[in-house]
């Protein structure tokens, strides 16, 4: 059943041009931590994209607190919304629901069960490798004792400890750059055992079918 309420609605209006200020709010982000070298007038215009964009997070998250008509207990019941206004860096992931809703606006998705959440799984951690590489990154390269000297080590770093890996080699010394380790291990068990589960539950689907299309006697 449609939900018509003004919550609802709201949403409905404001995902796209939020999924769009989420791209550019990375886009600035990354600009501003790999293009040291630009003019002030360009380090402006990539700090004002980002005040921009997350005044338009707090916005939406406002309202939808005030439809919501939950009072404080929006914030408790809505934590992953909270945890995305105060860490912006992870709001691009709403991109892939976006591109949920718009599957389901057009009737049944095209992708099965376990091929979406194979696909929004390598989605999200394609992003959150990403966002964390940057943040790392930047809190890194120009730290004491550092072993993370350039992007090149920081998507290495992200793409083993999202990968559960972790070889070591390269890894951050600063107390922010363990922070923001620690959450990029947590996401990675997560993705990983999302998909782990959902192959696993594909191929006793499978098996199933075929025990069930043998021939009797066999």
């Amino acid at each position: 059943m449609r939900d018509d309420s003004r919550q609802a609605r709201w949403e409905n209006r404001t995902e796209a041009p939020l999924a769009v200020a989420s791209l550019l709010y990375l886009t600035a982000y990354a600009v501003w931590v790999l293009a040291a070298g630009l003019p002030a007038v360009w380090r402006g215009v990539c700090l004002a994209v980002l005040l921009a964009a997350w005044a338009a997070f707090a916005v939406d998250y406002a309202v939808r607190w005030r439809l919501s008509g939950l009072g404080p207990r929006f914030v408790r019941t809505h934590w992953l919304d909270t945890l995305v206004l105060v860490l912006p860096l992870l709001r691009p992931l709403r991109v892939v629901h976006v591109y949920e809703a718009i599957q389901r606006r057009n009737g049944r998705p095209r992708l099965a069960l376990h091929a979406r959440v194979v696909t929004y799984a390598g989605l999200s951690a394609l992003l959150l490798g990403f966002t964390g590489a940057l943040a790392v990154y930047q809190q890194e390269h120009t730290a004491r004792g550092t072993t993370i000297h350039t992007f090149g080590d920081a998507v290495w770093w992200a793409a083993a400890t999202l990968a559960t890996v972790g070889y070591g080699d390269v890894s951050p010394v600063t107390p922010m750059g363990r922070l923001i380790a620690v959450g990029m291990m947590a996401c990675g068990l997560a993705l990983l055992g999302a998909v782990t589960g959902s192959f696993s539950s594909w191929l006793l689907q499978v098996f199933a079918r075929e025990d069930d299309e043998r021939p009797p006697g066999r």
